[in-house]
């Protein structure tokens, strides 16, 4: 019985000692907060990350980076670290990439690209404010000297740790509103350049290549041609407006277009096809000549007779005399269906004529109003030109714009490196989306219709621009595994035994 009782308290004391300690965990903490780079120790209740920065009030954009040492759930002692992203926009072999970044200076920044991407080799930073307020100017962060040019000249700063805007002020160098600076490394040596940007227009004459109508001149010979009216071209005027970088054209935009000369036709005038004579024809030819010899036989026959007969009867006297009569009759109507049949060819040979006269007319008719038509569909073309010109100016805005598959790399790689993703979690990032998209921005899956690089379901979660814009893909990807697996490592693990993640 007391053996009993003694295991009861056992049990009682244990329980307790577990409740006041989860009590304790769940309560009072003292956790280290650190905010772009400042530290400071705070007293919280909170039992996550979340609920901690609330109390602080400490707001989060989804650029922003926080991590924990306790992970998503908040204990004593925990290190809390948010570091605010900003926009500035990265060349990456020739290509433009805008950029949300947590670095804190520019040679940190070219370190993120290098740190997953080897092919990423020729890299510039482009500082779109060097006085952005976050970080008090992005420093170049860089030993020894840095190499400044601008406006044409070339000098050395010896102190590359400095924010690039201090290094501009002690060289006396100014920057404009639309001015470019950038940092990028050459080998050894470290470049901040400033390229200045000016505007301007210009005037350019566009040549509108005359068109050539072909009409049938019934005067002229079968398949001679004969040009009646010399083609002209026309000509446009065009002016842009241009953007200069350092004295060098970089963009243009048509700004308006003027017809100064309109485009003349050349007609050219061809003789009519030779007509065809058909079988019927032919035969009705030939039917005609029969008959004709044949009346001529029986008049050459009956001269023989009456020379002959002189001395012949009345009856036969008359009967030859029917018989001229008859030949007579048959001789006049060959005649009359001869002359018939000229003056029929001679009414279809007018009314050919007035038919080619017709075709003529309404061929020239047809032309000026295929030349009005041609004139006015230059016109819509000129102005759908430069709608589209307009609508590819604003539409294609998102920062990461249906990239290749080597430029949504070179920008996952440097957003992971700014999480820490280098090595085998760089790897297993890959590894996935090649899984999951083969990197391309518009895969979709036609049966449950997960969309993107990430394969996000339902894909309008991933943000506004999430169709065409990989940036926005690729920002919600990384999000996403850092709150559900906390590694692209752990995710991978998972869809090794789920077949997703």
């Amino acid at each position: 019985m007391m053996l009993r009782r003694v295991r009861v308290a056992v049990c009682v004391i244990a329980v307790s000692a577990m409740a006041v300690a989860t009590f304790g965990l769940s309560t009072r903490k003292a956790v280290a907060l650190n905010v772009n780079g400042k530290t400071t120790t705070v007293t919280t209740y909170a039992m996550s990350v979340k609920r901690l920065l609330e109390e602080q009030h400490i707001a989060v954009r989804s650029h922003d980076i926080v991590q924990s040492t306790s992970g998503g759930t908040l204990t004593d002692h925990a290190v809390v670290t948010v570091r605010n992203a900003y926009q500035t926009t990265v060349t990456v072999d020739g290509e433009d990439i805008p950029f949300w970044t947590v670095a804190d200076s520019a040679d940190q920044l070219i370190g993120f690209f290098k740190a997953n991407e080897s092919k990423a080799s020729a890299i510039t930073i482009n500082i779109d404010n060097v006085y952005q307020q976050l970080t008090g100017g992005m420093v170049i962060n860089k030993k020894g000297p840095v190499t400044v040019i601008a406006d044409g000249k070339s000098s050395q700063a010896p102190d590359g740790k400095l924010p690039a805007a201090s290094i501009l002020d002690s060289k006396g160098i100014t920057v404009g509103k639309e001015d470019k600076v950038s940092v990028s490394e050459q080998g050894s040596e470290t470049i901040l350049r400033v390229q200045r940007v000016t505007h301007g227009q210009e005037t350019r004459t566009k040549v509108v290549p005359f068109d050539t109508q072909t009409i049938v001149d019934s005067s002229l010979q079968p398949g001679e041609t004969v040009i009646r009216q010399q083609g002209e071209n026309g000509e446009i005027q065009q002016v842009y407006n241009v953007t200069y970088v350092d004295g060098v054209a970089q963009s243009e935009t048509l700004d308006s277009e003027t017809t100064t000369k309109a485009s003349v036709n050349q007609i050219v005038a061809v003789g009519p096809a030779k007509p065809a004579t058909t079988d019927d024809d032919a035969e009705s030819d030939t039917k005609t000549d029969a008959k004709s010899n044949d009346a001529s036989d029986d008049d050459h026959s009956t001269s023989k007779n009456g020379k002959s007969d002189s001395k012949s009867d009345a009856s036969d006297s008359k009967s030859n005399a029917k018989t001229d009569t008859s030949d007579s009759s048959k001789s006049d109507n060959s005649t009359k269906s001869d002359d018939a049949k000229q003056q029929e060819q001679q009414n279809n040979q007018s009314q050919n004529q007035n038919q080619n006269q017709n075709q003529n007319q309404n061929q020239q008719n047809q032309s000026q109003q295929n030349s009005s038509q041609s004139n006015q569909n230059q016109n819509n073309q000129n102005n759908q030109s430069q709608n589209s010109q307009n609508q590819s100016n604003t539409s294609t805005s998102g920062r990461l714009w249906h990239p290749s598959v080597s430029q949504a790399q070179a920008y996952a790689a440097a957003a992971a490196a700014q999480r820490g993703w280098t090595g085998a979690d760089w790897d297993a990032l890959v590894w996935i989306w090649n899984h999951e998209s083969s990197w391309l921005w518009n895969a979709e899956n036609p049966s449950s219709g997960a969309y993107g690089i990430p394969q996000a379901l339902p894909p309008d979660k991933m943000g506004a621009g999430y169709r065409d814009d990989a940036a926005v893909q690729i920002d919600w990807g990384l999000t996403y595994i850092a709150g559900r697996y906390g590694s692209p490592s752990q995710a991978k693990q998972w869809w090794l035994q789920h077949n997703w993640y």
